[in-house]
Formats: C-alpha cells, structure tokens, sequence
C-alpha cells in the first residue's frame, strides 16, 4: 500500500480535505521489477539506500504498534502514539527527494520534535534507579518489544547516516532517529519498574549454566 503525499488545496490533484494522505489500491504491478517511485514520481531501484532507510523507519513503526498492543500503561502509550504518527513523517521525508516536485507537500522533521523526545527521556528517567552498569534487553512483553524498537532505531540511524554521505538530508533526522534509541532505552525500563520487573544487570563475568 503506497500512500500519495498531500498537495495544497486548490491543485489539481489533492488529497481529501479531511484526510492527509490519499491511498492508492493495495497493489499496482508497478513494483513487479524489482523498482519502486519515490514522492514526485522518481524511479529507484528497490534496493536503493533511500528505499531501505524509509522500509527500516516503516518496521521500525510496526514494533511500536507490537509495544503498544501489549499495553504499556497510558503514559507511556502516549508517548509512543506521538512517536508512531512522526515516524510516518519522517518515512514520508525519506521517501521524497529534496528538489522533488512533492517535497513542499510533505511534512519535515523539526527541531520541535527533538526537543520533545528530550523531555520525554528526561521525564522518565527521572523516576528510575540510577543505572551503573549494562542490562539485559528483556522483562515484560511491553519492555523486551521497546528493546527491540531500540536496536531498530539504530539501524535505521545507521541507514541515514549512510544516506546522508551520499546526498543532502535535513539534519532534523539524523537528530530524531538518534534520540529515538534513547528514548525506547528508557521506555524499556519504565515500563520493567511500572510492572514491578527489576533490570537485569549484565555480568560478563558471571558463571554460565551448562549446556
């Protein structure tokens, strides 16, 4: 499913007035060698660094949504709600090539959405234990599913700095995706201490069951 990016009313091609996005059909047959169009129509190899930067945003949303379902709690629900909805945002900056005929119809990461993630990590993190040591991804379900939205927002940090040596981008991103990993971390463990489920400490020197 490819959404179309909104363009301005009063064009000739818009999305609905109570929509953002305006969705084409599930499939177009478009896509059956082995290319796929960016925003603005640009053509790309599906194994386009561009291409894999917004497919690693777009599983990255899914782990979220898992983290969610599990029930985290409504602070924390919150939090990830607002995260799901930029996330689609920034997808949606990837896919769009600056000096593309849709990039002013397209949302961009702002410095705002930054500044936002910061106070959620400080706002968490000022109710948990002071953390001396490295701990084990894991605990409840909510916890081990933000963990894992952790690693994938690495990745897909990784996946833009790659991007960004090879041509422009606005720095909001890289910014967003890197606090993004921050933020799960903390999420994590909120949601551990919210259930009662102390961290787990890694001790590298500690003695292993045997096999």
């Amino acid at each position: 499913m490819r959404p179309r990016p909104p363009t301005r009313r009063g064009s000739e091609d818009h999305a609905p007035a109570d929509v953002p996005w305006a969705m084409t059909r599930i499939y177009t047959r478009t896509g059956d060698a082995g290319e796929t169009s960016l925003f603005g129509g640009h053509r790309v190899s599906k194994s386009d660094p561009r291409v894999g930067a917004y497919g690693t945003i777009d599983e990255l949303n899914a782990v979220v949504g898992m983290a969610r379902a599990t029930g985290p709690g409504p602070e924390i629900d919150q939090v990830l709600e607002r995260v799901q909805h930029h996330l689609f945002d920034l997808g949606a900056e990837l896919a769009t090539p600056q000096g593309s005929s849709a990039a002013s119809h397209v949302p961009r990461v702002a410095s705002e959405w930054v500044e936002a993630l910061e106070k959620d990590i400080d706002r968490f993190d000022a109710g948990l234990p002071p953390l001396r040591a490295f701990i084990l991804p894991g605990g409840t379900p909510a916890a081990a599913l933000l963990h894992l939205a952790r690693t994938v927002a690495r990745r897909a940090e990784r996946e833009i700095v790659a991007l960004t040596a090879r041509e422009p981008l606005n720095p909001e991103l890289l910014k967003f995706a890197n606090r993004l990993s921050d933020l799960f971390f903390v999420l994590a463990r909120a949601a551990n201490l919210a259930a009662g489920h102390a961290d787990v400490v890694w001790g590298p020197h500690r003695p292993r069951p045997a096999l």
